[in-house]
């Protein structure tokens, strides 16, 4: 997968290319003159178009972010239909499905960088099938952009500048929930289920880090595979030790059941953390609404079952735009919101960029200067720069009542 073969004909390609996708575009395209773009990589990109490919999990048993790709083609088509696409050119967004199993991530991310040529690969989800191609897109030069996970690596590893994340990172994430049980419950036992990748962990060093000196004690930890059938054990061993708060750093399929085995334990009442990652109402509304008031979550999005945003203009915006080019797709679905905000995201930053190339597309989401996502919680704007890779370092503590999640205090803003 490492190897390069650079051939004369595809050398010469990418030069005339350059030509044309960097010269003299000025603020229409966000891009400086031709000369300070000469040479560098313009495969996927014209005056006019633009190819993007994302990998998710369609299938499998991480499929409930199938949702995700649908929010990001919905604004894509929205943008290309009503705004004349992102500085003049057209999206073409191709979404592949590998079914949460990192050598089908290989495969179908190597379709679309070498079949498909794309300009950049914009989002791959999960933490495991991230990391098996990230490697492949640095040594060849392709942006991983905006990663849909949390992974502290990816704005943290400085030998991977192609790839980048986008959401608050895992140790945003364990930090504010360890700020927030030491406010609530300064002497609690906790307990820690997780899932057993780099995402689990990262959550659960985080929290364990956050509580260092404080009241706070993990009593108990179980972990389990994605290939596992169900938690329902795993949760049943956490009970045995009646701790205060459980831990829920699942994705959503385990998630659900882990909820649903703590309701059915009429013996065990803990104060239930969830993991962003799986606090979509889609993942909560099987398990029963009665059965999941006062599980706490984060949030950096706003909730599209919230009320309060019915008025929200951009809330009102990309349901309107999501019913018209992704018709079906459920715009309660938290997924879905945050596909379209991801999608916004990268609207704006490749805007930035100073050359139209993947080397200008590199630097942008590298020196993010405050954007604004509509969608996005008040508060909770897009910023990088040097030594920071983490584009969204605050987090909302949120409570679910009712059909929805309420806020809970201010924005906590981890990076400071």
């Amino acid at each position: 997968m490492r190897t390069r073969a650079f051939r004369a004909v595809g050398v010469a390609a990418a030069v005339l290319l350059s030509l044309t996708a960097c010269g003299g575009r000025g603020d229409s395209g966000g891009t400086t003159a031709q000369g300070d773009c000469k040479g560098q990589q313009t495969i996927g990109i014209t005056d006019t178009s633009i190819k993007l490919g994302g990998v998710y999990p369609l299938s499998g048993p991480a499929s409930a972010y199938g949702e995700m790709p649908k929010g990001v083609r919905a604004y894509f088509d929205y943008v290309n239909a009503e705004k004349g696409g992102i500085g003049g050119r057209q999206v073409d967004y191709q979404v592949r499905d590998d079914g949460y199993q990192p050598p089908k991530t290989v495969e179908e991310v190597r379709r679309l960088v070498e079949q498909d040529q794309v300009f950049a690969v914009f989002q791959t989800l999960g933490t495991p099938t991230s990391s098996a191609v990230w490697d492949y897109l640095n040594d060849r030069k392709v942006p991983q952009v905006f990663v849909a996970g949390g992974a502290t690596k990816w704005g943290s590893d400085q030998d991977h500048p192609w790839t980048i994340g986008w959401q608050p990172s895992y140790l945003a994430e364990g930090k504010a929930f360890a700020q927030y049980v030491k406010q609530q419950k300064p002497n609690a036992t906790v307990a820690v289920l997780y899932q057993n990748d780099d995402f689990g962990k990262d959550l659960r060093d985080a929290f364990t880090a956050g509580i260092e000196g404080s009241g706070v004690t993990i009593v108990a930890q179980q972990s389990y595979e994605v290939t596992d059938p169900s938690v329902e054990a795993q949760v049943r061993n956490l009970s045995e030790t009646k701790p205060d708060v459980l831990l829920n750093f699942s994705t959503p399929k385990f998630a659900a059941q882990a909820v649903a085995a703590d309701v059915r334990n009429p013996d065990w009442n803990p104060l239930h953390l969830l993991s962003m990652v799986a606090n979509s109402v889609s993942v909560l509304k099987p398990v029963g609404f009665p059965n999941v008031q006062g599980v706490i979550s984060g949030a950096f999005t706003k909730d599209p079952s919230d009320p309060q945003w019915n008025t929200d203009a951009a809330m009102l915006l990309y349901k309107e735009k999501l019913a018209k080019y992704a018709p079906g797709a459920d715009p309660t679905n938290t997924y879905s919101l945050v596909g379209w905000s991801a999608a916004e995201s990268f609207h704006k930053t490749f805007e930035a960029a100073k050359c139209a190339t993947r080397e200008g597309l590199r630097d942008a989401a590298r020196n993010i200067s405050g954007i604004s996502v509509d969608t996005l919680l008040p508060g909770i704007t897009l910023k990088t720069g040097a030594g920071d890779a983490f584009p969204m370092e605050a987090i909302q503590i949120q409570r679910f009542e009712g059909d929805h999640w309420t806020p809970v205090g201010s924005v906590i803003d981890t990076g400071k």
